[in-house]
């Protein structure tokens, strides 16, 4: 969706990414970000010479605000850093910059491995859905910026609770929050304070835990970044597909789409060792810890292994591939939304050979049968339980 976005003398239009999407309702922007915006105005928090770190900002809402227009001479721009774990989200906000005409030369993109500059004077942070990636960067920014530092968090005011002030407070320090503006809320933190507690800390991620293979009588160690779903163990609904994977033909060209942390492709190598398989995500973290699953699980296949960074199956070639197994997610960020699985689906149609199968697992009620059907023209169910479905479609 195209969202005029006006706050302050700035009058920009941002989209949401990736640009081809089913669901054209969504916004690229929200209360939270005008809300910062707005604080920073007020409070005359933005020097010439500041230094701005940036986390979790969607499609470009909050670095663009910090983007001269092309004609300007932006020699003396304010430096900006901008660190998110989504590939999805970094290419929309150099999209939405690109698209306003703005000279985005001041910022620089990071993801949530690499080292923050030490030298940030202001961080602005979108609080993001993940308790367990909050606590990750919340860790980083204690152990790395100035305790002088302005730092300021946002969110919507019914998804900042207690417990998540209590986060705030646990690892950067005193804690405090505003009044609700358009259903938005900003929260403040102090990182001055002598307390021991606020030393710094040692990250707790990635976490490791077994994964059981019943067929192969054997256990795989798998690690979890922190922005990776099932940290603990494997999910339920994971589990399930893995039993009804289907029997992989030798020498097999295979996808795991939407992998997260591998293991439905590790499951697949290491009962069929000769297949050729590429790990697809838009997460940093999840394509980090499906690398590191197959390295340290089955080392002997690595060089049968790609791992990629996309958005779903962008540019992958045509006719290709024998078997796409995916698991889409049925939202981007806080929006439930159905678009991501659309695009899954098509991308796979285009992607697979004639005669290659796309399977999936979703929740019952999110009905993939249909959009299977309209895309592929056949769709079959394989096995369902109480929650859970699992579906194949051939390409004809």
């Amino acid at each position: 969706m195209l969202s005029p976005f006006s706050v302050l003398d700035k009058q920009l239009t941002l989209n949401r990414f990736p640009i081809a999407q089913v669901n054209r309702s969504l916004q690229a922007w929200d209360a939270a970000d005008e809300f910062l915006i707005n604080t920073l105005n007020e409070q005359q928090l933005i020097k010439a010479d500041s230094q701005v770190l940036i986390f979790n900002d969607t499609f470009g809402a909050l670095s663009t605000h910090f983007c001269l227009p092309l004609e300007e001479n932006n020699a003396s721009a304010i430096n900006v850093h901008c660190v998110n774990d989504s590939y999805i989200s970094h290419q929309g906000i150099r999209y939405n910059i690109e698209q306003n005409q703005l000279d985005g030369s001041n910022i620089q993109h990071l993801n949530c491995s690499e080292a923050l500059p030490k030298n940030a004077d202001i961080v602005l942070f979108k609080i993001p859905k993940s308790k367990s990636l909050l606590i990750e960067q919340l860790i980083n920014i204690k152990n790395t910026v100035s305790q002088q530092v302005v730092f300021i968090a946002a969110d919507r005011a019914k998804d900042i609770h207690s417990s998540t002030l209590k986060l705030f407070e646990k690892y950067l320090g005193p804690t405090t929050t505003s009044l609700a503006v358009k259903k938005a809320r900003l929260v403040f933190c102090q990182l001055d304070s002598d307390s021991p507690s606020l030393s710094p800390q040692q990250s707790p991620f990635p976490t490791k835990w077994t994964m059981h293979n019943k067929a192969l009588a054997r256990d795989f160690i798998i690690s979890n970044h922190a922005n990776v779903y099932s940290r603990e163990k494997l999910d339920i609904g994971g589990r399930y597909f893995i039993e009804n994977l289907p029997k992989i033909k030798a020498n097999s060209q295979v996808i795991d789409l939407g992998c997260g942390n591998g293991v439905v492709g590790l499951s697949v190598l290491a009962c069929e060792p000769s297949v050729q398989i590429q790990f697809f995500d838009e997460s940093h973290m999840a394509i980090t810890s499906a690398e590191q699953n197959i390295t340290t699980n089955l080392p002997e296949l690595i060089n049968q292994c790609q791992f990629h960074l996309n958005d779903c199956l962008t540019n992958v070639d045509s006719n290709s591939v024998d078997l796409i197994l995916c698991n889409p997610p049925f939202h981007q960020q806080s929006a439930t939304t159905d678009h991501i699985a659309w695009q899954m689906f098509k991308d796979s149609h285009r992607v697979l050979k004639k005669g290659g199968e796309l399977r999936i697992i979703g929740n019952r009620q999110l009905a993939y049968h249909i959009k299977l059907k309209r895309i592929f023209g056949n769709e079959k169910l394989i096995a369902s339980n109480d929650k859970f479905v699992t579906q194949s479609a051939i390409k004809r």
